[in-house]
């Protein structure tokens, strides 16, 4: 009977929350600034739809004309009251990167008592996206932050239940193991493994441990995935498909070169290219890689240095907001996309949160509307 009782409370607070989230009316958000974030900001509300978030304007001394933001500009800096007082925001960004002197500060403190939210464009748009633009990140961001300073015991955690893990799966899963070994052989000529240098934790070069799942090449060859598409086995492809094809690096994780989650190991052939264009690239290699990550999940294969660049920003979120929560999340989404045979995962905009009674029934719900897209 208190087993009864309790999940009929949980399942009425469910209930109540998701009507409360459909009824509650979107978010305006007024965005001070035509920039570049600005752009990315606008791009991201309307890929969220107008549900939850909705425009409410664009405050900048530049001329409306010459806005190629997506979006109008409403007026001046000078008129931030009255635009405030017409567009009635919940939320005010800030997008500009130099605001000595130009900020309305009054009228800004006057809407913040009024109880509107006045948020930097940068922590806006981490929060909206789950990751972070890099482009304009500066370094006393990362300086004043201190969700970016690991500590010992978190860093010591993370990979001591890598550790563990990955000594059950190898045990568990070694007649798959031994399976897809003898199928790769019979498939087509060659060795069994691959083995690829990649970039590792604090600049350290790692072995990296795949099944090889393309037929030897004649010549050199290109590190993007798009490139090599004709060279993939049969084999090969069906293992690419569901991932199986990573299982060797359970291996790097016991020799301690990977953790089960954290970003991708990048090839040392990249890594020149990728630190001089990719902001930031640097901060990768303070945390050890993993097999799988929250770029992985969230955007899967790259094929291009900007889309590289997308994943950076997926990464730098990561390293920032680590946490066993965090990880739990992507292993369990990493499970969905593998039993899903997904190439590409769809990215779902999300913001990790405290595990509580909400986040148990989202994920039980989350759990029933993936068993019926499988049995579907």
């Amino acid at each position: 009977m208190i087993t009864a009782a309790v999940l009929l409370v949980l399942a009425s607070m469910l209930s109540m929350s998701l009507l409360t989230r459909r009824a509650a009316r979107a978010e305006r958000v007024l965005i001070i600034g035509a920039t570049p974030l600005a752009r990315q900001l606008i791009a991201a509300l309307d890929g969220r739809g107008a549900a939850r978030h909705q425009l409410a304007g664009v405050v900048d001394d530049a001329p409306v004309s010459a806005a190629p933001i997506g979006a109008p500009i409403d007026g001046p800096l000078e008129r931030l009251g009255s635009i405030i007082a017409e567009r009635q925001p919940d939320r005010i960004v800030v997008t500009l990167a130099d605001r000595r002197g130009r900020l309305p500060m009054r009228e800004l403190l006057d809407a913040r008592v009024r109880g509107v939210v006045v948020q930097d464009g940068v922590e806006y748009y981490e929060r909206l996206t789950g990751k972070i633009a890099i482009e304009a990140l500066t370094p006393s961001h990362l300086i004043a932050s201190r969700d970016f300073r690991k500590s010992h015991f978190d860093l010591a955690f993370a990979h001591g239940l890598s550790l563990v893990v990955s000594l059950a799966a190898l045990v568990a899963l070694l007649p798959l193991l031994a399976l897809i070994a003898l199928l790769v052989a019979i498939d087509s000529p060659g060795p069994v493994l691959f083995v690829h240098d990649r970039i590792g934790f604090r600049g350290r070069r790692v072995r990296l441990l795949k099944f090889r799942t393309m037929r030897s090449a004649d010549g050199p060859t290109s590190e993007w995935t798009g490139d090599n598409g004709h060279r993939i086995t049969r084999v090969g492809r069906w293992l690419r498909k569901y991932r199986l094809d990573e299982l060797p690096q359970l291996i790097n994780v016991l020799r301690g070169e990977l953790n089960l989650v954290g970003p991708r190991p990048h090839p040392v052939s990249n890594f020149a290219l990728f630190s001089k264009e990719i902001p930031y690239y640097s901060l990768r290699a303070v945390v050890r890689p993993g097999i799988t990550g929250w770029a992985q999940v969230r955007q899967g294969y790259a094929n291009s240095l900007g889309e590289e660049t997308e994943k950076m920003r997926h990464d730098l979120y990561y390293i920032k907001h680590m946490s066993a929560w965090l990880d739990l999340r992507i292993l369990c989404r990493t499970i969905g996309i593998v039993l899903a045979g997904n190439e590409s995962p769809a990215v779902a905009h999300c913001e990790p949160r405290p595990l509580s009674v909400w986040r148990l029934g989202w994920l039980r719900l989350a759990a029933a509307r993936s068993a019926r897209t499988i049995r579907g």
